[in-house]
């Protein structure tokens, strides 16, 4: 409840629906079922400007007409409400139609590196995280300034990654225009593309949640569809090779795009992540 209101007063507020029933599905997000026997997910603000650049993410990825996402129902500063996904097993068949449609989403675009959605917050988030969305020409020096060196800062700050770790990911930063492989465009980014955010629907398509939506490069994507393991991952890769070749080496590259989700969870949950996070960076120095 958020000043007073439920997820199901804000679900027949914002769709103008009536509400049957509620079912919570986590602290912060409700299975909320209308009149009719149509269900859809409510989610509260869990932070300011969280719900505003998850519902400009979901349009701006809908908007490709690539991937298939929620349907957002209604919004405003503290509800989200968007259509339930109905699930059901993963198959080899759904994972190389999504990674055929990933690379079409990534094909579709954005104007700078660190773009927000059309509509979204500069300062969005990546799960629970902050993430600042200031617009660069450039990747290497963008992603080592905007994405890595403030996680690194505050893990630092925190005690939660030594000093001594730290100047692994700082050589990094340093030499990322040699090791950040051929340039290319902008792409459309999911932004936090683990597997917990990949719906395999009972109708056999793919639905992606709760984006980090921006404009980067499209490896990232990929490397964080590796960072906790998606099931029929090479069949997403066969897919999408398919459909837009990646540059030659970027499977050494994983590791340098999965630095700030790793510094990311170092900043959240503590220590667990900080040896992961050294072995990514020196990684990505040997790659």
């Amino acid at each position: 409840m958020i000043d007073g209101e439920s997820a199901g007063g804000a679900a027949a507020r914002l769709t103008g629906g009536v509400v049957s029933g509620e079912r919570p599905l986590s602290g912060w997000v409700t299975e909320v079922a209308l009149d009719g026997g149509e269900s859809v997910v409510v989610k509260g603000d869990v932070a300011p400007g969280a719900v505003a650049a998850e519902a400009a993410g979901l349009r701006w990825l809908a908007d490709a007409g690539a991937v298939r996402v929620p349907a957002v129902r209604g919004a405003d500063d503290r509800w989200l409400v968007t259509d339930l996904v109905r699930t059901g097993p993963p198959s080899a068949r759904a994972a190389v139609r999504f990674g055929r449609d990933l690379a079409a989403l990534h094909a579709s675009g954005a104007p700078a590196f660190g773009a927000p959605p059309p509509g979204g917050p500069a300062d969005a988030y990546i799960g629970l995280a902050p993430m600042r969305n200031v617009p660069a020409d450039d990747w290497p020096t963008w992603y080592a300034g905007q994405r890595v060196a403030p996680y690194l800062r505050r893990a630092v700050d925190a005690g939660t990654l030594r000093p001594a770790e730290a100047s692994a990911v700082e050589a990094v930063c340093e030499r990322l225009p040699r090791l950040a492989g051929p340039a290319e465009p902008p792409a459309r980014l999911h932004g936090d593309l683990w597997d917990g955010n990949v719906l395999w629907g009972a109708d056999g398509h793919v639905r992606l949640i709760d984006p980090a939506a921006h404009g980067g490069h499209r490896e990232t994507d990929l490397a964080m569809l590796h960072l906790f393991g998606c099931p029929h991952l090479s069949d997403v890769l066969d897919g999408y090779q398919e459909a837009a070749p990646l540059a030659p080496g970027w499977a050494d590259r994983i590791g340098l795009h999965q630095l700030f989700p790793l510094l990311v969870h170092v900043v959240l949950f503590g220590r667990g992540y900080a040896e992961r996070t050294v072995a990514a960076a020196r990684g990505a120095l040997s790659g």
